[in-house]
């Protein structure tokens, strides 16, 4: 078997992803569902609500629908994959190859086109600051000050996943994903 099952039904094979499969409710659930840092955090706090929190950052700062959008899905890959941190990811050049082959055709599918290298780079600044804002609020260390590059007051706590999911779907429906 090379394909996963989604909450829909649908069977989807991560390395050879057919964009007719993807699915914006199996993204929210699956994310939802899906700790920061393999759970080691204070609390039960997913890659949903770091996602949406992205989002809101990109929103508050007046980025307009594409970042809002890439904000809100950069982490949407993980839906499909796994959520592996940082310090295992960089070793696994195939994982890479994977994850950077769906994220694009994610961002293709949802908003219409990758972003610019610009557009990129603000999305992954805001997703380190959001980084450093969890280490601080969720982890026994902290993670550098970007945290207060942050224009939003941003408090992690635990949500119902469920209302996480109709959170994000909101999220994207409001900037144009139906």
């Amino acid at each position: 078997m090379s394909y996963i099952t989604t909450t829909t039904g649908k069977h989807f094979d991560p390395a050879e992803p057919e964009e007719a499969l993807l699915d914006l409710y199996d993204i929210a659930h699956s994310l939802a569902f899906v700790c920061r840092a393999n759970g080691h955090m204070r609390i039960f706090y997913s890659v949903a609500q770091h996602s949406i929190a992205c989002a809101r950052e990109a929103i508050e700062r007046g980025h307009g629908r594409e970042i809002v959008l890439a904000c809100l899905l950069h982490d949407a890959s993980e839906a499909y994959l796994s959520d592996v941190i940082r310090p295992v990811k960089k070793d696994l050049p195939y994982y890479l190859e994977v994850e950077a082959r769906l994220q694009d055709m994610i961002w293709r599918h949802f908003i219409g086109r990758l972003p610019s290298s610009e557009e990129e780079a603000e999305v992954f600044a805001i997703d380190d600051q959001m980084l450093s804002m969890e280490f601080r609020q969720l982890m026994p260390e902290e993670l550098g000050e970007d945290y207060r590059k942050l224009k939003r007051e941003f408090q992690c706590e635990y949500r119902d996943p469920a209302e996480v999911v109709r959170e994000f779907l909101a999220l994207a429906k409001e900037h144009g994903v139906c």
